[in-house]
């Protein structure tokens, strides 16, 4: 009886508290921005689950106005120009954090992980009215190391989505 009531205190006194991440998915939900997609400037993209955000910064120059003969590659480093970066936060976070100019105190951030490999894909077409280019982003073996040192490898963040830009 005494090996029973002591499995049963290791049991309960397991600590379920810490964050783990084991999976990042953001398939089913669309890319949102602040400012329009611009050919001639740097673009912060991004995609919101309800307390999660994947975050990706393309460079001047990611967006090109003009077709793409297949996909052109951008490597994702932590400090590099192209970068993607998956937060957590503490409530429901919207479009509104990310678009204040004065930058919001809530939900307060909880992890924030910054891409270290992969790559982000980027293939150009013309869309059928003539007027518009549709830029389709695809991440590619995109990997997370998080503050305990543990790599996420169940990535299904292929398709990133699709923008568009206006035709100057």
């Amino acid at each position: 009886m005494k090996r029973f009531y002591f499995l049963l205190f290791l049991i309960a006194s397991c600590d379920d508290g810490d964050l783990q991440i084991e999976t990042i998915d953001f398939d089913s939900v669309a890319i949102q921005n602040c400012e329009p997609v611009s050919a001639t400037a740097a673009n912060v993209l991004f995609k919101l689950n309800t307390t999660e955000a994947l975050i990706l910064e393309l460079p001047n120059g990611a967006i090109k106005n003009e077709v793409s003969d297949g996909a052109v590659s951008f490597l994702v480093t932590a400090s590099g120009s192209t970068k993607i970066t998956y937060r957590t936060f503490s409530d429901n976070v919207t479009s509104t954090y990310f678009c204040n100019d004065v930058p919001l105190t809530e939900p307060v951030v909880l992890e924030e992980i910054i891409g270290e490999g992969g790559e982000v894909l980027i293939a150009t077409t013309l869309s059928d009215d003539m007027l518009t280019f549709e830029h389709t982003i695809q991440l590619n073996t995109i990997s997370f190391v998080t503050s305990e040192n543990t790599r996420i490898t169940n990535l299904a963040i292929d398709n990133f989505g699709t923008v568009t830009t206006a035709i100057e």
